[in-house]
């Protein structure tokens, strides 16, 4: 039995992105897993979305969610850094290499190593296209199109839409069931000059996705139910501390630093509004991993196992306060207004 009750808890998750700070993500889903709870639906941006689908896997396998932290070991971080064509052509000119690859193509990195491991993980657990994820679900209030437990949230350049995949496979063209699950995470995790745009070919030509943070980093609202209460919550995992408690940052003054800075503040502040609404907050698990950045690919074991044990750590904080009725009181049957947004709670 677990110290939290014996029930098997559902809750809808969310998965901010965040980049290496995404290993902070099995630590907190391990602790909520052990709480009882599973995850019928789960959306994430970037390193969210390739937690995210490892959930579901896990889940669809009837696998331990525990396991998520065994799993999650086996991504090689320094192998992330991988060269593009152009810059593989280049050979050992590494510098060079990746700077033709970032004029080229995009992205200083082509994502190929995070793909094919997200697309052997997700095989290994008898997952490869979203008709392996489709739901039956006859209580939700979601179209029948749009019944799978992961969603992928990506930025269309072509378009300049926020897309969730599979939800949109259908506006281009294409049939949701027969799309490779990793490369809608690819997609979602291509962050701009770092990774190169994700090509999506479509009966009517080819579309660039980009990682979906530039438009929705943390899209808390997706599950929302506007005409009634929720059968269940939703928890958010959010990879930073409160903003209340964060430190002052550096200043920014490298090319490379500027644009980097560039991305992550349209990441974060897209989202800063709903962020700090009450409803918001009190649903959320707030991760502290300010001391590792983004993209630190080369962080060593011992940081990898701190970011797990924070995320440990904040998922049991969370619990410990956390109430679905009272939440459901306050907020569950309406999404509160902007003018409840700057009420003190």
């Amino acid at each position: 039995m677990s110290k939290y009750g014996d029930a098997k808890l559902k809750a809808d998750l969310v998965l901010e992105g965040g980049g290496v700070k995404g290993i902070a993500f099995g630590g907190a889903i391990a602790v909520l897993a052990e709480a009882g709870y599973r995850f019928p639906r789960v959306v994430g941006t970037s390193a969210g979305a390739i937690a995210g689908s490892v959930v579901a896997a896990l889940q669809e396998a009837g696998e331990p969610l525990e396991r998520i932290v065994d799993v999650t070991n086996t991504l090689d971080l320094s192998k992330v850094r991988d060269s593009g064509r152009v810059g593989k052509a280049l050979g050992p000119l590494h510098v060079i290499a990746d700077g033709a690859s970032l004029i080229f193509e995009g992205g200083l990195y082509e994502g190929a190593y995070a793909r094919d491991w997200v697309y052997g993980v997700l095989k290994d657990l008898g997952v490869t296209t979203f008709a392996d994820l489709r739901r039956d679900d006859p209580e939700s209030a979601l179209p029948l199109d749009r019944e799978y437990s992961f969603i992928a949230v990506t930025s269309d350049l072509s378009d300049h839409r926020m897309t969730l995949l599979p939800w949109d496979y259908r506006y281009y063209g294409l049939d949701p069931d027969e799309q490779i699950v990793a490369d809608a995470v690819r997609a979602s995790s291509a962050s701009p000059f770092i990774f190169e745009p994700y090509k999506l070919r479509t009966p009517n030509g080819t579309v660039t996705l980009v990682d979906g943070g530039i438009l929705s980093n943390y899209p808390i609202g997706v599950f929302d139910r506007r005409d009634a209460s929720a059968r269940w919550p939703t928890f958010g995992i959010r990879l930073s501390a409160r903003e209340s408690v964060r430190p002052h940052s550096e200043p920014v003054t490298s090319p490379i630093g500027i644009a980097i800075a560039v991305v992550e503040t349209a990441m974060e502040g897209t989202d800063a509004r709903h962020i700090d609404l009450p409803s918001t907050q009190r649903r959320t698990v707030f991760v502290d991993t300010d001391a590792v950045s983004v993209f630190d690919f080369g962080i060593t074991r011992e940081q990898r196992d701190e970011l797990v044990r924070a995320g440990r750590v904040a998922a049991e904080q969370f619990l410990a306060t956390w109430d679905f009725d009272e939440w459901q009181r306050r907020y569950g049957t309406r999404p509160p207004t902007d003018a409840q947004a700057r009420v003190s709670d």
